[in-house]
């Protein structure tokens, strides 16, 4: 029988904690998984490798049985993989000795459900966890204890949430039905399209009374009629008249918390961008806050009076570029 290196198979360090081996699992089983791979069997044999290295790894006695076994691996070579005068009883699940069926907690995934069959888990597996050799149990057996004894790892639940820009920086609510349960969730400032915010605990309940899994809220904003946004930073356009950005003046630039005043200087030319330091978006991570963007447009003034046309005409004369 092969021994299955289940840290090479997530990809993570033997030392690896929790956390490591959740988030490589999780970033693996969306990328093999049967739905986002149809018809695809070697995306099918890998899903399951995924999902059995998981099941062990992510239980600390599982994993501390296997590590056990990992250190007697030549003795494991010795034997040919099998039983043979290796003590195989201090491998069993709940430690129970060959025959002992009665205090082994058998443990399997929703896999079998998903692909169908007698064996979700390998033979590897089976010999380690299964509560006897391999081999040294039948098919129907097997079926059996799994319909008996059958608890599905935690199923997560994705949703697409489209939000304004204005909600993207105020933080805002959705209501969710799962399972027949409305959840209100809050989705905080600062979220970018593309953005995952998680609900522990919350998802579709397991298969067979499991433990409910996380929702994943997928984060889409929607564009906005007044702010591009850039990262953090807001831009925008304000127009200003023609006097103003001659003289210099005062207007004021719309914001999400209202409209703030803005210095122009003499001289400004239409074009120019003034930056508004701490009025863009909040920063996801709580860090402050992004920049605004004020670009300028000048507004030249329309159906001038005979009187304001000789006015300008003057000027023009005054600037030595009097029009013909």
């Amino acid at each position: 029988m092969e021994y299955k290196d289940y840290y090479k198979t997530l990809g993570v360090d033997k030392n690896a904690d929790e956390k490591e081996i959740k988030k490589a699992y999780r970033r693996l089983a969306r990328q093999y998984h049967p739905d986002m791979n149809p018809g695809d069997k070697a995306a099918e044999a890998r899903f399951k490798e995924i999902n059995e290295a998981h099941e062990v790894l992510s239980d600390a006695e599982k994993r501390r049985k296997y590590d056990e076994l990992g250190q007697n691996y030549q003795r494991w070579q010795q034997t040919g993989g099998q039983g043979g005068g290796f003590d195989w009883g201090q491998y069993y699940a709940g430690g129970a000795p060959a025959g002992a069926r009665g205090n082994v907690r058998v443990e399997y995934d929703n896999i079998n459900d998903l692909f169908g069959g007698e064996q979700g888990f390998s033979d590897f597996f089976q010999a380690i966890f299964g509560g006897m050799p391999a081999g040294a149990a039948g098919p129907g057996q097997r079926a059996g204890a799994r319909r008996a004894a059958q608890a599905a790892t935690p199923r997560d639940y994705e949703h697409e949430v489209e939000i304004t820009l204005e909600e993207a920086f105020r933080s805002t609510q959705r209501l969710l039905d799962v399972d027949g349960r409305r959840l209100e969730v809050k989705i905080p400032a600062g979220v970018k399209t593309g953005s995952r915010v998680r609900v522990a605990g919350e998802g579709p309940g397991g298969m067979a009374g499991g433990p409910r899994g996380d929702i994943y809220l997928l984060v889409k904003v929607l564009p906005d009629a007044n702010f591009e946004r850039r990262g953090d930073d807001l831009y925008t356009e304000i127009a200003v008249d023609l006097f103003q950005a001659l003289l210099g003046g005062e207007v004021r630039v719309p914001t999400f918390e209202g409209a703030v005043a803005l210095k122009i200087k003499p001289g400004t030319q239409s074009g120019r961008t003034i930056r508004l330091a701490g009025q863009g978006m909040p920063k996801l991570r709580g860090n402050g806050r992004g920049d605004l963007y004020a670009k300028v447009r000048v507004m030249l003034p329309e159906k001038l009076s005979e009187r304001e046309e000789a006015l300008v005409r003057e000027w023009a004369q005054l600037r030595g570029a009097a029009p013909n």
